[in-house]
């Protein structure tokens, strides 16, 4: 059933409990999604972001609960992503009339999906249009997280619908973030910032500073994913902008794979070295963890220390996806390390340091390799490595 938000705005998405990997299998989510679409109700109609495509029947079956379609007035497509837009198609067959309300990147990416005439209406930062006893207020957001972004603002009422920005991949039986557990909902907003809107820090921060200089003032945040905002909604403003700052905590993050254990073994080592000289680290093996949960660990730690064996004259597939992903997300102010084990040739130090240097992180050293299985002295050259590495990372 839709559930009001405030006087004449409602909630008609729909909550999606089963699913468990987005973007295809891009990103893992534990915990289920929402696909939060809202409906404006005064002198004019109007709609903002649809829903997944696989849940329109749900979706138009709760917007029918409110109103007869064919009476919508205004459909505001934030950004194209097909989690946000791709039931517009069967939306616009009930509502033909309907103006199309898109960003200036958005007049291309929307009929580039749906290669449909509708009547568009595109707008920049600071247009508006007046819905009666309210207005929509637009800004452009351009990369946050595509180019055709943007952020709606509802007047009288006071509701930011910011589409992905402040969002979570967060199914719950509460709609609103004080009803909701605390501790799983910023783990969601977290790995939904690290994995998805890292590479956009900078955009972000000056965003932030944008919307604020707008002085409108804001009682919700209604993003298009997870929870909506109400209580103290600027709090994850402000968790956006210390999250933006990339400053890690001196902690460190070992990720590894290994065919016959010696990758294993180095790793536990350096570890040991690291523990020793109080630094807090996790040991994680790359081959059976969550490449989105370790990409939250990395977003959280200055030292990133990355280990396979030689395989094919290079590193192990299931680190290669790692360091594909890391190199993606183009984490800030961190330090690296290589290491390896090898049977004769021995690429995998060089390897993992070229993505290193490509996704701009800094080594603390040489990496460090051994042959075969590592020996006593092998395992005390590891520890000694935790070691230097530990210096670093409080330096």
């Amino acid at each position: 059933m839709p559930i009001e938000l405030a006087k004449g705005v409602y909630w008609v998405g729909v909550t999606d409990w089963g699913i468990r990997h987005f973007h295809g299998f891009e990103l893992s989510v534990h915990r289920g999604t929402t696909y939060n679409s809202y409906l404006i109700m005064d002198e004019k109609i109007a709609l903002v972001d649809t829903v997944w495509s696989p849940h329109s029947e749900e979706f138009l079956a709760r917007v029918r609960e409110l109103v007869d379609p064919t009476k919508i007035d205004y459909v505001v497509v934030n950004h194209a992503e097909p989690d946000h837009s791709s039931s517009l198609p069967a939306l616009m067959k009930l509502c033909p009339n309907a103006t199309v309300v898109v960003s200036k990147n958005g007049a291309t990416s929307v009929p580039g999906h749906y290669h449909e005439n509708w009547n568009f209406k595109t707008v920049k930062t600071g247009d508006r249009i007046s819905l009666g006893k309210n207005e929509l207020v637009f800004v452009e957001a351009t990369m946050l997280h595509w180019p055709d972004t943007m952020f709606c603002y509802l007047t009288g009422e006071q509701i930011l619908m910011s589409n992905d920005a402040f969002g979570q991949h967060y199914a719950t039986a509460f709609l609103f973030n004080d009803l909701v557990n605390q501790e799983e909902l910023y783990e969601e907003a977290l790995k939904y910032f690290a994995n998805i809107l890292t590479p956009y820090t900078d955009k972000i921060l000056k965003k932030i500073d944008e919307i604020l200089a707008l002085n409108l003032p804001v009682k919700m945040i209604a993003p298009s994913h997870g929870v909506i905002w109400r209580q103290d909604p600027l709090q994850i403003v402000k968790q956006y902008q210390e999250w933006s700052l990339q400053k890690p905590a001196p902690t460190a993050v070992i990720l590894y794979d290994t065919m016959w254990h010696a990758t294993e073994k180095m790793a536990k080592a350096i570890a040991e070295g690291l523990i020793e000289c109080g630094i807090d680290c996790k040991v994680s093996h790359a081959a059976t963890a969550d490449s989105n949960d370790l990409m939250v660990e990395i977003f959280k730690a200055k030292l990133v220390v990355l280990g396979s064996c030689t395989y094919n004259n290079g590193i192990l597939p299931s680190m290669a996806k790692i360091l594909e992903e890391m190199r993606g997300l183009r984490f800030k102010n961190k330090i690296g390390a290589a290491f390896g084990s090898y049977g004769w040739s021995g690429e995998c130090v060089k390897s993992i340091e070229e993505i290193f240097q490509k996704s701009g992180i800094p080594l603390v050293r040489p990496g460090l390799r051994v042959k075969w299985q590592p020996g006593d002295a092998d395992l005390k050259l590891c520890r000694e490595f935790g070691r230097e590495l530990a210096a670093a990372t409080k330096g």
